[in-house]
């Protein structure tokens, strides 16, 4: 399916998304970007359905041919203190809010508008699929993410997050169950995917 330009032609768009959501470590990576009318390039689509060498590749086009973009981390602390819905919204509405051109209308992949009311917000379902700029937000998110967790790597290997970026894979919760969680493991996650005792090194 080809990848649509607008939802409403008459306002500006910012497309919104963020990577992360479902990881056990590693912060929440949330995107908006706004793309010019009639931007294209034959790999777009949502980040999760190309490859990783295409959304290295994707990234420094989408960044260098956007109106405007912006990126947000919101740590494990911080993911804590709001639950991760709240997170995922509220780094949204930061990447919003921090573009250097204001939107008029903000396009969210996923059920939920954002919590705020400065900008009206449309949620569209599997949107990153749908909508352009919300496809090169969601490349934004991800690349940023993975990036960031591969230097987490550099510190703790043993967890293997350059390979899994802090998803619960069969390798990432063997780790955690024989050498603890760490600073940047999510608290209130259940990280072993069982009943658990704490994890979380001293």
């Amino acid at each position: 399916m080809q990848l649509l330009d607008h939802f409403d032609e008459t306002k500006l768009e910012a497309g919104c998304d963020e990577a992360g959501r479902g990881c056990l470590a590693g912060p929440v990576v949330c995107a908006a970007v706004i793309l010019p009318k009639g931007f294209s390039h034959d790999l777009l689509n949502d980040s999760k359905q190309i490859s990783e060498k295409s959304r290295n590749l994707l990234r420094p086009i989408i960044e260098r041919e956007a109106l405007a973009f912006s990126v947000q981390f919101l740590q494990p602390d911080e993911i804590a203190e709001l639950n991760i819905l709240k997170a995922s919204l509220t780094g949204m509405h930061r990447a919003a809010m921090a573009l250097t051109i204001r939107p008029e209308l903000l396009l969210i992949d996923g059920n939920k508008a954002l919590l705020s009311k400065e900008i009206p917000s449309v949620p569209i379902i599997q949107g990153d699929g749908k909508y352009k700029n919300i496809a090169a937000a969601s490349i934004l998110a991800k690349t940023y993410r993975d990036e960031y967790m591969e230097r987490l790597h550099e510190e703790f290997p043993h967890y293997q997050w350059h390979v899994n970026k802090g998803y619960p894979t069969k390798v990432h919760r063997e780790a955690i169950e024989l050498h603890g969680a760490c600073i940047h493991h999510r608290p209130g996650f259940n990280l072993l995917g069982k009943g658990q005792l704490s994890l979380f090194m001293e």
